[in-house]
Parts: structure tokens; sequence; C-alpha cells
């Protein structure tokens, strides 16, 4: 099954992201695993930025459980990237991503990737019951699909 890149108007939360001379492969166009470093750094950004994690002495930490990407266009350096983050599934500790990255100027994604958050205890790596405060901002780059 042949897949189509997201659109702009299926997110509502962006951030920007860049593009540094070092992401390029001999090629000339970023390596693929550059995109998963993106994706990676848009969400935390985000959760960060929502104050829904402390990287440095918070409880609870995200490790990634499953990933994907789709790709439809290249980018390189220098291009500046606008990462719409969505939410599509909340499960008890456990939270699906998805990132489409866009040209500034393109509607349709130039990829699509996803990955799976399971919230755990720092220390113990038990997962952790994802709290009141946290469902409620997850809330709101929720997209049902």
């Amino acid at each position: 099954m042949k897949k189509i890149p997201s659109n702009r108007s299926e997110y509502n939360y962006f951030t920007k992201v860049s593009t540094r001379w070092n992401d390029n492969d001999i090629y000339g166009h970023m390596n693929n695993i550059i995109y998963y470093a993106l994706f990676d750094t848009a969400v935390n950004k985000w959760l960060i930025n929502n104050k829904l994690i402390d990287i440095k002495n918070g409880k609870n930490i995200g490790l990634i459980v499953q990933s994907g990407c789709d790709y439809f266009s290249s980018f390189s350096y220098p291009d500046d990237i606008d990462a719409g983050i969505r939410v599509t599934k909340i499960g008890t500790s456990s939270v699906r991503y998805e990132v489409g990255l866009f040209k500034e100027t393109e509607q349709d994604a130039s990829a699509d990737g996803f990955f799976i958050h399971v919230y755990v205890d720092r220390k113990t790596n038990i997962p952790l019951p994802i709290d009141y405060n946290f469902n409620k901002a997850l809330d709101t780059i929720f997209v049902g699909l």
C-alpha cells in the first residue's frame, strides 16, 4: 500500500527545527537517522516547554519502544523545518506521538514519523501511569484518526 504524506492541516502544533551542516550525507541530502533525531527533538522540546518532563531530576522518563518513518522528499542543509506534532493514542503509561516534517512553503510532509513513549520510573524502569496534568496537556495535541 502506497503511503501519502500528511498535510499541515492535520496538526495543531508546530515547532521549528533546523538542519545542520553535518546532517548531509555523501549524496547531498539529509541522512535518514537525522529524521529520527528531529522527531525526538521536536517532541521532547514540546514536553520540556510544557513542563511535563524534567530531563535532569524528574521521576518519570519516556523510553521509545517503537518507531517508524515514511520518507517522501528529502531535506538538506540549510533547510529550516516545520515539525508538526500530534498525539494519536494515549494509554495508561504510553503515548503515540506522530511528527510531520515540512519544508517551510509546503503543505505536504517530506517525512512522517512516529514513536511510542512508555513513561517509566527513572530509577526502576517500571511503567508509571500518566497523571491528570500530563494527560490534559497531551489532549491539546491529540488528534483522533
